[in-house]
């Protein structure tokens, strides 16, 4: 394996330490995939630079011509706070002819927008619950194809922000009111989907060309009272006590083998494709009680932490830790973006 200069771009004020030493908990929490991606690749033997980006290329190009690294690895999730933003410190990078790891600036934008990537997926008759966008300031009328219950989010934001009990309406008024919300903490549309009763599927999917799939995993929502949506709350994605209280989990679909586990990896493959993307994703399932897949969406380079679904999953794969993260690089150093076919 060869050693290499990997330049990390996490967020300003996420650049981890050398050490965990003196750390609490807390601490470690806000930064802890930064500190995974880079102590393990120092580990591996490469020679690592973490860099804290907000809203300035500058210290980009500076490592970039100072430190001349093989490769940079993208743990920046959002560019001056804008999550879709994402995509142009990756184009910056191919401007600069720079390889990178995760997925390319298209497959970034085109993922990145739910209601964009929604139309792709329905083009491509890939299963997908029906929506509506209700733009930012616009007067709200539900169209009649929408039946209760309804899913509100909004349209570009992830890691479950906004997201609660109260996004599942079950009327007009509060479909009204929790659009109102999301316009109003968001400044942002609004997207508006059929709510699938069923069960929470996440698939991480690896490669440019040949695809593989890892092990579908499972939201496992524990003993929260039956008259509260199983859906992925801030609350249960996030909230450790809240987790620990109603026994809420994530592990592997062992029973989604066989034809099923066919049909699944198909479709995964299928959305990674349509949507143009490369490096790794995961992607976001809901498998109703009938038997039918429906794609809520496509994550570009998700959550790298160890002990996550993501590597969890590789690992059941047979992927450890390390072996993933090479495999992340040698992807990024493969990719045949437009600059080096000129």
């Amino acid at each position: 394996m060869s050693k290499l200069r990997v330049l990390v771009l996490v967020r300003t004020g996420h650049v981890p330490p050398l050490t965990l030493e003196g750390i609490s908990e807390k601490e470690l929490d806000a930064w802890k995939a930064e500190f995974d991606v880079c102590d393990t690749l120092r580990l591996m033997g490469h020679e690592v630079l973490p860099l804290g980006v907000y809203d300035d290329l500058a210290p980009i190009r500076t490592a970039l011509s100072d430190f001349k690294p093989h490769i940079t690895f993208m743990l920046l999730e959002e560019f001056h706070g804008v999550v879709t933003y994402d995509f142009a410190v990756i184009s910056y990078l191919e401007l600069m002819q720079q390889p990178y790891t995760g997925c390319n600036p298209r497959g970034l934008l085109l993922s990145k927008d739910k209601a964009l990537s929604k139309k792709i997926l329905t083009y491509h008759r890939i299963q997908t619950p029906r929506f509506t966008v209700f733009p930012y300031g616009r007067t709200i009328h539900r169209p009649k194809k929408l039946e209760f219950p309804l899913f509100v989010k909004s349209v570009s934001e992830d890691a479950s922000f906004g997201i609660s009990q109260a996004s599942i309406v079950q009327n007009d008024e509060q479909l009204s009111e929790r659009v109102a919300f999301v316009h109003e903490h968001t400044r942002d549309d609004a997207m508006v989907e059929q709510y699938i009763e069923g069960r929470e599927i996440y698939v991480g999917v690896i490669g440019n060309q040949r695809l593989q799939t890892f092990p579908p995993w499972e939201m496992d929502f524990g003993k929260m009272p039956s008259d509260t949506a199983r859906i992925a709350t801030s609350q249960v994605k996030w909230n450790r006590k809240y987790q620990e209280k109603h026994g809420i989990t994530t592990h592997e679909a062992t029973d989604l083998d066989g034809e099923m586990g066919e049909k699944i990896q198909k479709i995964c493959k299928r959305v990674y494709r349509a949507l143009n993307m490369s490096g790794y994703a995961r992607m976001d399932l809901r498998l109703s009680h009938s038997g039918e897949i429906h794609v809520l969406e496509a994550n570009a380079n998700p959550n790298l932490e160890y002990g996550e679904d993501f590597a969890e999953s590789a690992e059941r794969a047979g992927i450890e830790y390390s072996m993933l993260l090479q495999r992340i690089l040698n992807l990024g150093l493969r990719y045949k973006a437009a600059w080096m076919l000129g």
